[in-house]
């Protein structure tokens, strides 16, 4: 599909030909995700990539980041195409 693409140099992530701006956060949150693309990655981990080895259990913290990426990527954040939800498990981006 190639409508979410990101240049790593210049920390730039452009939606369907549109720049968006990411927080720092949002941003390691989504190049984690694209690096892992297809793979249902657990809260636990993409925590711990994420934020840190001490942030393992905070699974709400990583829902409220998840909901901010939807906003900003997705066509319709309410049936999301891309950052997919993995109920009991975690997330999986589906480039």
């Amino acid at each position: 599909r190639g409508e979410v693409e990101v240049n790593t140099e210049r920390h730039k992530v452009t939606v369907r030909g549109e720049v968006v701006d990411l927080t720092p956060t949002e941003y390691n949150l989504l190049l984690y995700l694209l690096k892992n693309a297809g793979k249902t990655l657990p809260h636990r981990v993409i925590l711990q990539q994420v934020w840190g080895a001490e942030y393992g259990d905070e699974a709400e913290y990583l829902r409220v980041y998840v909901g901010k990426l939807r906003q900003k990527i997705e066509a319709d954040p309410m049936k999301p195409e891309y950052l997919l939800t993995e109920h009991g498990i975690g997330y999986r981006f589906e480039a």
